[in-house]
Formats: structure tokens, C-alpha cells, sequence
């Protein structure tokens, strides 16, 4: 896996624990929480990632604003949520790699593998 550093926004702490104990065991080395979005927006702006994974709903507000600001920076990311689909989406987000929750390391290995290639394949 040549998945090395990871930005988790999450506003439970929680599941983001969870995600980064589970980021772990599929080989991603260093995994970065932020629990809201004015720590995520730092994080990027002071740290290289190689991908991020976004919550979508964080209580007051949803990750799409965020999820555009990665897109410009050439960060690959996917969203993390309850939603079952991405239908209700933003139309230009709908095509971005969803991890249902509850998740499981089968669940993250296929999710972070996506988000691979998609970090590999934005870097050529």
C-alpha cells in the first residue's frame, strides 16, 4: 500500500477512533483527526495527505465546502456516512468513494484502496 498519511474529519470521536485504529491495520502509517472543519482546513493547509476521509454530516454543518477545497488541492478523499447512497448529494460529489457506516476492516481496505489509486492516478 503506498497509502502513508491520512486526514479523518469526524465530529465523533468515537468513530474516529475506530477509523483510525482500522486505517492502521490496512497499512496506513500516520492518520491525522480533525473534529470539525476549521481543524480540517488547518490540517491541509500545514500537512501534505495523501488522502482524507470526510463524515458528512458534522452536526451544524456538512463536509461538501471541504470536500471542493480537497478537490482543488488534488487530494483524494471519500466520504464516510450513514447514507446508504450519494443521491441526495451535490450533483459534481455524487461520484466520490462512500464508506457506509458501521464499517469493518474488509469495508476500509476497499475504501482505502479506492482512494489510492485515485490519489496515484491524480498524481500523473
Amino acid at each position: 500500500m503506498t497509502v502513508q498519511r491520512a486526514l479523518i474529519l469526524e465530529d465523533n470521536l468515537i468513530i474516529a477512533m475506530e477509523a483510525e485504529e482500522i486505517l492502521r491495520l490496512v497499512g496506513v502509517e500516520e492518520v491525522e483527526i480533525a473534529s470539525n472543519l476549521e481543524q480540517a482546513v488547518n490540517a491541509i493547509h500545514t500537512d501534505h495527505y495523501d488522502f482524507a476521509m470526510l463524515d458528512v454530516n458534522l452536526g451544524e454543518s456538512m463536509s461538501f465546502g471541504f470536500a471542493r477545497l480537497l478537490v482543488e488541492r488534488g487530494i483524494a478523499f471519500g466520504f464516510v456516512s450513514g447514507y446508504s447512497d450519494t443521491l441526495d448529494f451535490p450533483a459534481d460529489l455524487r461520484h466520490v468513494p462512500l464508506l457506509n457506516k458501521p464499517f469493518d476492516e474488509a469495508a476500509m481496505r476497499v475504501f482505502v484502496d479506492r482512494l489510492s489509486s485515485a490519489s496515484r492516478s491524480s498524481e500523473m
